[in-house]
């Protein structure tokens, strides 16, 4: 046999090359991966994968894995996997949903060495401490949403109307003015877009009833206050948008109002700062962005909600630990501001949101200046207590029921609602 001598360096180079591989096969071995699940929306997707990237860059021993799935069927997929111990470690939900995780024992409260309560109390805009349960956070927001009043600026130059709408009557007015009809009377253009299952029940509800003069929930939001002459004068209001000759909407107009404006064929459109990212999207359409308009004595309102990111009871050991590293990231000056330029949503801190940039922002500005006056639900369980509302207004344009007969209805039905989650 014949024992070959490998030269010194050759021995070096291979030891070194040996060690490097081991190295690389440890590291391997100790990569967590961990898996984050959010609802399905273009801007939203194209914003965390941005993120996600950026993280895994300065993490590199920290794999996150991306999952969405339709609106539609989002809240059943994650009720279902946490508990059999799959589906996502970091998982991002509607703030309304808040307790319906909480009791089913789906998210864990966030490290309050890592998410001081004080620090988070003093960093981000209030609306976030209905996260917030004795000395410690179960979720945070990236981003925070109001409402504004898009506009269609060729249509408003069709009709002559020099500039967006400031207040309830000139809402109506501009409407009419936009809103076209074909040879048989029926409505081919609508000059503002009407639907409470997209944000018109939120409009109603904490806009228009504050604005006729009323509060709609007393006793941090456990009663509610709505069935008032305040309601009842905001619900003809809305509902009469469909009256009038010509009419300032056509309900179930296109299926979706936000259908109807994106292809040019409604004047107006009240939405979220999320739509902002799609919108932008679309060649050939020319858009602006005003606040809502003012009620009749002037009174601003908003509505403001937000979706947050919670750890789930499926996250343990080192995964645990990814998973609040990931939060960390998701939650600071730096996502948020990417958040906004990618997907429109507000920033949920005053030092990114109110910077003179982005608070002057044509797009961004109203949404963000929105956020001064704006309210935000506390509930107890936000589907049900929007299909009251959408059921109250069907019953009135659909089956032509009483308006104060719906509206009481409505308001003892949502009230069974929060008192049964007590």
């Amino acid at each position: 046999m014949t024992i070959r001598r490998i030269p010194g360096l050759a021995r070096a180079t291979l030891f070194a090359t040996a060690t490097s591989v081991a190295g690389l096969l440890g590291s391997a071995a100790h990569a967590v991966e961990i898996q984050y699940w959010q609802y399905f929306f273009d801007a939203r997707i194209a914003a965390m994968e941005q993120l996600i990237e950026k993280f895994e860059a300065a993490n590199p021993d920290i794999t996150v894995k991306m999952t969405h799935f339709p609106y539609a069927d989002y809240r059943t997929k994650v009720a279902a996997a946490v508990p059999a111990g799959e589906g996502p470690d970091v998982v991002q939900l509607f703030y309304g949903w808040l307790n319906d995780y909480v009791d089913a024992k789906l998210i864990q409260p966030l490290p309050a060495d890592v998410f001081p309560v004080d620090r988070i109390d003093a960093e981000f805009f209030p609306m976030v401490q209905a996260m917030k349960e004795g000395d410690s956070y179960w979720a945070l927001p990236t981003a925070v949403r109001s409402l504004a009043l898009f506009y269609n600026e060729r249509l408003m130059e069709e009709a002559g109307i020099d500039a967006p709408p400031a207040t309830l009557d000139e809402l109506v007015a501009a409407a009419q003015a936009m809103t076209k009809l074909d040879g048989a009377g029926n409505v081919t253009t609508v000059g503002l877009t009407a639907g409470m299952t997209a944000q018109d029940h939120h409009w109603l509800r904490e806009v228009l009833v504050r604005q006729m003069g009323g509060e709609p929930y007393l006793d941090d939001y456990t009663k509610v206050n709505y069935d008032t002459e305040a309601g009842r004068k905001a619900l003809d209001f809305y509902t009469g948008l469909a009256s009038g000759t010509p009419p300032a909407t056509s309900f179930g107009f296109m299926d979706e109002p936000q259908a109807a404006f994106k292809a040019g064929r409604a004047g107006m459109h009240i939405d979220g700062s999320f739509r902002i990212g799609a919108l932008a999207e679309i060649r050939g359409l020319k858009w602006g962005v005003a606040e809502l308009p003012a009620g009749p004595d002037g009174t601003k309102s908003n509505y403001s909600s937000y979706w947050v990111n919670a750890i789930t009871t499926k996250a343990e050991g080192e995964k645990f630990d990814a998973s609040v590293k990931f939060m960390e990231y998701i939650v600071s000056d730096e996502a948020m501001q990417l958040w906004l330029d990618v997907v429109g949503e507000l920033p949920a801190k005053p030092s990114v949101g109110m910077t003179e940039k982005n608070a002057n922002d044509p797009v961004f500005g109203p949404f963000i200046r929105g956020l001064e006056y704006a309210h935000t639900t506390k509930f107890v369980n936000e589907s049900a207590q929007r299909d009251v509302l959408v059921q109250m207004v069907d019953k009135i344009i659909l089956e032509g029921g009483d308006p104060a007969a719906a509206l009481s209805e409505a308001a003892a039905a949502e009230q069974k609602i929060i008192d049964d989650a007590k």
